[in-house]
């Protein structure tokens, strides 16, 4: 768990109500000002009252400018990004002609696939041209095409497990899937740092939600111990199953799972373990094939495998992989299979393609020369950032690693002196992450250039500086240890 300085949560603390106290001072100005004004609501209430979006209006408003920033090229190693202006202080942001051309360190374009590529490319245009850019249809009715089935067979062969099912939305995968696991008189054991679509899937599933402290085996298994000893709630009869649901990697947090010890425990208590592997598979692992590949842990161990196909393969949409019972189970049952429109061909046909180029069935080494540098750079790349003394969450191995910053003024002055600089960072607060533990957060790519991400750490080091989040001390320069006569083993 993350420790905070006690300097830096009480300037944090007084920071956010600075801010909220002259935000309500506004607001009661406001009211002040504006009693005489007749409204148009003929009887209606305010659809969004005064104190519901309070965040947006007084908080988010002010750095509304460091968000959603849109970019009119491919999510490539350099993008370029649309400039915008406001005459109205940030409440409402409009679009010039004019682009910067920046660094990327925001895009989770993990293996490069999400530009141009001479395997992937032709083949998605070509699918394009003999399956159009969609169904126009659920996969029950007409919506499954050729290229589906050769999908749903690759990604249950790549993963390995029996089967497989594909969907065309990520963060529908987790939300719709989940309540059709589980409902009332189950049990889903949730790691506390899960992500949103995990959560509000568990929430709709009517199944009792507890939680286990973050990536933490030992509190996990006392949680389970109590759960299963006192049963269901009032009734206290056994529960009708229990879902341990965790990710391969932490999308906020950068840290890998412990996945090992997890397992264990899971098949001590007979619980199902439900990975979500969404930023962790295709990035990790020797051949790329997750956090399962990554520790040793056997897939048939997991009975449950999620992930999506947004981040290291370049395209969209989401799959869940296990037994063929389960996945022939929730193809009867899933509304997301049975009513949402099918992933488009062209997707498709890049995520087939982009893992032959993985695994080396394109002819070529390039799979695995995509896998060594996005290792290779996400480790110098962190291992830089730690000695300039920066606070850096996340393990080693992970292509996400968040810059902590906590004080909410210091998110606009880092992420605007970064585009400043030509660089494209993204930074993350409230309610995204909690109250005082807002961040930068940064994505490594196996498209960077060891330039590039010099450059970065050059930018990024200014930045730091001039903002105050080097919260710890840098290590020593080469050339004061020399001079110093200090020996490094």
């Amino acid at each position: 768990m993350i420790t905070i300085p006690y300097l830096t949560a009480v300037s944090t603390y007084f920071s956010y109500g600075l801010l909220f106290a002259f935000g309500q001072l506004r607001d009661y100005s406001r009211l002040i000002f504006d009693w005489w004004r007749t409204n148009n609501l003929q009887g209606y209430a305010p659809i969004c009252l005064a104190h519901e979006d309070f965040y947006i209006r007084r908080l988010y408003h002010r750095i509304q400018d460091c968000f959603g920033r849109p970019i009119s090229s491919a999510p490539d190693a350099w993008i370029d990004v649309v400039e915008r202006v406001s005459d109205d202080n940030n409440k409402t942001l409009k679009r010039t002609t004019k682009t910067s051309r920046c660094l990327n360190l925001g895009s989770y374009n993990y293996l490069g696939f999400g530009s141009f590529d001479e395997y992937c490319t032709p083949r998605v245009i070509e699918s394009l041209k003999k399956f159009s850019a969609t169904t126009c249809s659920s996969r029950v009715d007409a919506g499954t095409t050729s290229v589906h089935a050769e999908l749903e067979e690759c990604v249950a062969k790549y993963v390995g497990q029996p089967a497989a099912v594909v969907f065309g939305m990520g963060y529908a995968t987790n939300s719709a899937i989940i309540p059709v696991l589980i409902g009332k008189g189950g049990l889903i054991i949730s790691d506390s740092l899960n992500h949103t679509s995990i959560v509000n899937g568990a929430r709709g599933s009517g199944a009792t939600i507890r939680v286990f402290q973050h990536n933490t085996p030992a509190h996990l298994e006392k949680v389970l111990k109590e759960q299963i000893a006192e049963g269901q709630p009032r009734t206290h009869r056994p529960w009708k199953k229990i879902i341990v649901v965790v990710e391969g990697i932490y999308s906020m947090e950068g840290e890998i799972c412990h996945l090992p010890e997890i397992v264990s425990i899971c098949k001590k208590y007979k619980a199902y373990v439900y990975l979500d592997e969404a930023h962790s598979i295709g990035a990790i692992g020797k051949t790329g094939r997750g956090v399962c590949e990554l520790l040793g842990v056997d897939t048939a161990d997991v009975d449950i495998m999620m992930g999506t196909f947004t981040k290291s393969f370049g395209s969209c949409g989401g799959y869940i992989a296990g037994s063929k019972d389960l996945i022939q189970y929730l193809k009867h049952q899933c509304p997301a299979h049975l009513y949402a429109t099918s992933i488009s061909t062209p997707s498709a046909t890049q995520i087939i393609s982009a893992i032959k180029v993985i695994l080396g069935e394109d002819g070529s080494n390039r799979g695995a020369q995509k896998l060594a540098r996005i290792r290779e750079n996400s480790n110098f790349f962190r291992a830089e950032l730690q000695k300039m003394g920066f606070e850096v969450l996340g393990d080693n191995d992970s292509p996400v690693m968040p810059i902590m910053l906590y004080n909410p003024a210091k998110i606009p002055a880092f992420s605007r002196e970064c585009l400043r600089e030509k660089l494209a960072v993204v930074v993350v607060g409230f309610p995204a992450t909690p109250l005082l533990l807002a961040r930068a957060r940064i994505c490594i790519s196996a498209s960077h250039s060891r330039e590039d991400l010099i450059k970065a750490l050059q930018v990024i080091s200014k930045a730091g500086d001039l903002t105050g989040i080097k919260y710890f001390p840098a290590a020593p320069k080469k050339q004061e240890v020399e001079k110093n006569g200090i020996k490094l083993d």
